[in-house]
């Protein structure tokens, strides 16, 4: 049976500097829905881009790679409530009806709360999205103007159909009751991201910030074998800055790619444009030298540690080439 991959997207540059909250992989969830018997809600909070597979179906009709209704035959709309991976202020939305062709919904409006105890049946909902229309198979993407902080959202769709993904683009608040915590400051749950790197050609770098330990070498940042003088490298930005007390280096799954050795160049920015870090990075001060690496190995640095008050941004630098898994940045978030 054939397979149709959805066609590449880019993220709009505006929104790039912002975490998906609703990905699954930092813990976002769908709590309940109003009905999801052709294709399960949880699917349209998926990392992967959708799919559509020809002659697959399954006991309820063609299966969908999204959130799919039945035909609605009363009054009223359907609607998907989730809980976010992690609180933010919501900048935009993306409402993707990749493949749903003649089934998409004919528009769709989403609310908000903040209930950090889960309470969301006593919590205050608003509406931070009026009632959009939507087309075929596409990306909508709605920016939204709002500062409040949210835990949870109801994409409500009209009256019925299928959304193929479902994103919730904004800045991640870290709910902290302990300033000397010590967190992860690059994880991508904390609001990490990636800004530049030299090549991507096996593996994305955002992988670095993901969740858990990687579960094989496609979840990692793998460049393609230099035959040129230099290295590879990338930028990262640090979901909170911070000053750094351990770093974490994993090679796991790398066996035969590795690198020889990684070094970490670091640096404290206020108010950064991502364009001009790319060419500032080649001087900013060491946070860790070169180190040798070992294959498949979680790599433990404290005193080896170069001293920085605070740091906002880092470049990772993969000496000559090859994968990493991940990298994490324990610290404490600097006022």
């Amino acid at each position: 049976m054939a397979t149709l991959l959805a066609p590449d997207f880019e993220i709009p540059a505006h929104l790039q500097q912002y975490t998906n909250l609703a990905d699954t992989r930092i813990g976002a969830k769908v709590l309940e829905c109003s009905d999801d018997f052709f294709a399960e809600a949880s699917r349209m909070l998926q990392f992967d881009a959708p799919i559509f597979v020809e002659d697959k179906f399954d006991d309820h009709g063609k299966w969908m790679d999204g959130w799919e209704t039945r035909r609605k035959r009363h009054t009223g709309h359907d609607w998907a409530i989730l809980k976010l991976g992690v609180a933010g202020k919501i900048k935009a939305f993306d409402i993707d009806t990749t493949f749903f062709t003649g089934n998409y919904p004919a528009s769709a409006s989403v609310e908000a709360c903040y209930a950090p105890n889960g309470d969301t049946d006593n919590a205050l909902w608003l509406s931070i999205l009026d009632n959009s229309v939507l087309g075929p198979s596409q990306h909508h993407i709605f920016n939204v103007k709002s500062d409040e902080v949210y835990t949870h959202i109801c994409l409500n769709i009209f009256p019925d159909g299928g959304v193929a993904r479902f994103k919730v683009y904004g800045e991640v608040q870290i709910q902290i009751q302990d300033s000397r915590q010590t967190i992860d400051l690059l994880a991508l749950e904390n609001g990490g991201r990636v800004i530049a790197y030299s090549d991507a050609h096996f593996g994305h770098p955002r992988n670095l910030i993901n969740p858990g330990r990687g579960i094989n070498m496609g979840d990692g940042w793998e460049t393609k074998r230099r035959r040129a003088p230099g290295f590879d490298w990338c930028i990262l930005a640090l979901g909170q800055s911070g000053s750094i007390e351990k770093i974490e280096i994993d090679t796991a799954h790398f066996k035969g790619n590795y690198p020889a050795q990684v070094s970490i160049q670091a640096t404290y920015i206020e108010n950064a444009t991502d364009p001009q870090l790319i060419p500032q990075s080649m001087f900013w001060p060491f946070l860790l030298e070169a180190q040798d690496m070992q294959m498949d190995h979680i790599h433990d640095y404290v005193s080896e540690i170069l001293k920085h008050q605070k740091i906002s941004h880092i470049r990772v630098n993969m000496i000559p080439d090859g994968g990493i898994s991940r990298v994490r940045l324990w610290g404490k978030i600097s006022g």
